[in-house]
């Protein structure tokens, strides 16, 4: 659903998921469900959250800016508004042109069979194609998001059932796609045929979930089914679940960031436990990469569990080195000029009892922009660290994503533009290493990379995309339906 990018001072050096969703049908209380869903995947976007209900008769909206809890907290009119049996919600990430109300999801639309409600996560690569031919056509576009070109699609459809309208329309699109939508009498989940983002199925009180994560099933006490397959939609109504796989088969390519950042530590995914996963990339980072230090100290938050496991197999102490401020909000302060400069010090602290005089190992997921990672190093050597040497638990990000991920243009990567020895000269550590490809394939349990069939979507460091880029020339910027098409 992507419509643009963020430079916030805060974030603008990180990757950032652009969304979660979820769904659920045949509960009472599936409005207040749903807000606890998208409080658990509140990680997958923070910028809006909104939930459609289906209560006698009529859909009820609730669509707002900010965090799940500051628009459906306690005693909020807005949470006391989602009556009805039947919910889908979703979290979105801040994108340029995010904060219009029309873009916050799920979306709406009355189609001659009936209202349809969307929430999706990903990114088509030929939504500027199609709005192109549909707008000539005379549709008229209410947002600027990738997502209202489904609902389009699916209401020029000449098919009967709003199934199968909704599977003419998916099978004109191209991209990263698992959404959720509702009717007045389904829930449907589906993931696009290569299954790069994830969608779960769950259960609870014989009412039915989808969700981006299992985390959303743990917080209601919802036991896990499986996993949505890719290419499949589910489609469950009162007389209960019913499963189609109405695209043409594709080879499985599920992105591997996931596991590596974007994911929870308490999901599991594709039956892999995303802690554990880190971990096995720590470990396996530690045997390609090896260094002789006193500690081995996370980039906090993502960077703990690959610390953890680096750790345990060099047999280097693990220690707290960097504490997080988790009180820093996106709207904490408007930064002026005059405290511009204390930058990633607003979120972390060195603990300096700890690191004066000591030969440190930094862990971190990824080096995007490189300005984060340079801050970082400095601020563990200004806190008396005698050596800092950077470990790094995914190979370097060389291309922007295209499926989903909020990432730079490809001209703004650090490991786009530099070699390894020059990226170590930017951010000033005494080493730099990343995990190799094949490495972080074994840590998957996987054999090392088959570039002819690769096992995950991992085009963020190969540049082989699984899925066509229509509306990209040379593959090199990052999507934006706002700037091409506003």
């Amino acid at each position: 659903m992507t419509t643009g990018h963020s430079d916030h001072i805060w974030d603008d050096d990180a990757l950032h998921e652009e969304c979660g969703v979820f769904g659920i049908f045949g509960h009472a209380d599936a409005g207040a469900l749903s807000v606890l869903g998208l409080h658990a995947l509140q990680h997958r976007g923070q910028e809006a959250a909104g939930i459609v209900t289906y209560d006698e008769g009529h859909f009820i909206a609730e669509r707002h800016s900010g965090l799940v809890g500051d628009a459906f907290g306690r005693n909020s009119q807005a949470a006391r508004n989602l009556k009805g049996h039947f919910a889908i919600g979703h979290n979105r990430y801040s994108t340029a042109g995010g904060s219009r109300a029309s873009n916050i999801q799920p979306l709406f639309a009355d189609l001659a069979g009936g209202g349809l409600a969307i929430a999706h996560n990903g990114n088509l690569t030929n939504a500027h194609t199609l709005r192109t031919d549909l707008v000539a056509q005379g549709a008229i576009f209410h947002s600027t998001s990738d997502t209202e070109t489904i609902i389009h699609l699916t209401a020029r459809s000449t098919k009967a059932r709003i199934v199968d309208k909704l599977i003419d329309a998916l099978c004109q699109v191209q991209g990263a796609y698992s959404l959720v939508a509702l009717t007045s009498k389904k829930l449907i989940g589906v993931r696009d045929p290569n299954g790069v983002r994830p969608l779960v199925m769950g259960q609870l009180d014989g009412a039915y979930i989808f969700a981006s994560e299992t985390c959303a099933l743990d917080i209601i006490g919802a036991e896990y089914v499986r996993d949505v397959k890719p290419g499949e939609m589910v489609v469950v109504d009162k007389d209960g679940v019913h499963t189609h796989f109405p695209f043409k088969p594709q080879a499985h390519r599920f992105c591997v960031f996931e596991y590596i950042y974007f994911a929870r530590p308490d999901s599991t995914l594709e039956g892999r436990n995303v802690y554990e996963a880190r971990k096995n990339i720590g470990a396996v980072l530690a045997e390609e990469s090896p260094v002789d230090a006193d500690m081995v100290i996370p980039v906090p938050d993502s960077g703990v569990p690959a610390a953890l496991g680096f750790a345990n197999e060099a047999k280097i102490p693990f220690e707290l080195g960097i504490i997080r401020n988790h009180y820093v909000g996106r709207t904490f302060i408007e930064p002026s000029d005059s405290i511009r400069h204390l930058g990633v010090r607003l979120k972390h602290n060195p603990n300096r009892a700890k690191l004066k005089g000591q030969r440190v190992i930094l862990v971190d997921d990824s080096i995007v922009r490189g300005t984060t990672s340079k801050k970082i190093v400095a601020m563990v050597r200004d806190a008396g660290a005698a050596e800092v040497h950077f470990r790094v638990s995914s190979p370097p990000t060389t291309h922007s994503c295209f499926y989903g991920v909020d990432t730079p243009n490809t001209d703004d990567l650090l490991a786009h533009k530099m070699d390894v020895e020059q990226m170590r000269r930017f951010i000033g550590a005494d080493s730099l290493a990343f995990i190799s490809m094949n490495g972080l394939y074994r840590a998957m349990g996987k054999a090392e990379r088959n570039a002819k069939a690769p096992a995950f979507c991992d085009a963020c460091f190969t540049g082989d995309y699984p899925i066509a880029l229509t509306d990209i020339s040379g593959g090199t910027r990052q999507l934006s339906l706002l700037a091409d098409v506003a």
